[in-house]
């Protein structure tokens, strides 16, 4: 049940990431000027359940693990749970400052930051999608 529950929640972490990464995030951009507003439509939505998916792969893979002596399935989990830091780390400065709706950010700035941010989801869909492949791969076996 467990290595159930690490894949279905890297699966979901990772197809909501890539579906970011891929189709939202670049049909976003493709109109700055409204862009900044629909991102502070989305990121509210999607954060929550996004981390609690990493949480969970992470949980559920190390858990797994420790039970039946599994690693490759926990450096998984590890690799989806990851996200989670670097999200804090890294990107929460990005974040504050696009969803900040008292900053007045011109056009250019604001056009900086959301490609920075994209640049930096990328980080976080392929850490899924390692992390997904990790696990399926032990799983399988």
């Amino acid at each position: 049940m467990l290595r159930f529950a690490a894949v279905l929640s890297a699966a979901l972490f990772t197809g909501g990431a890539l579906y970011v990464s891929v189709a939202e995030h670049p049909a976003r951009m493709a109109d700055p000027a409204t862009a900044r507003r629909e991102f502070q439509h989305s990121y509210p939505r999607a954060a929550p359940w996004q981390a609690s998916c990493a949480g969970i792969c992470l949980l559920t893979a190390v858990l797994a693990a420790l039970m039946t002596h599994s690693w490759p399935i926990a450096i998984g989990g590890i690799a989806v749970g990851a996200v989670i830091p670097f999200t804090l780390l890294v990107m929460l400065g990005t974040n504050h400052r696009i969803l900040d709706e008292k900053s007045e950010l011109n056009l250019n700035e604001t056009t900086a930051l959301l490609r920075s941010w994209g640049r930096l989801h990328w980080v976080r869909s392929i850490l899924g999608l390692i992390g997904l492949l990790i696990i399926l791969a032990y799983d399988v076996r």
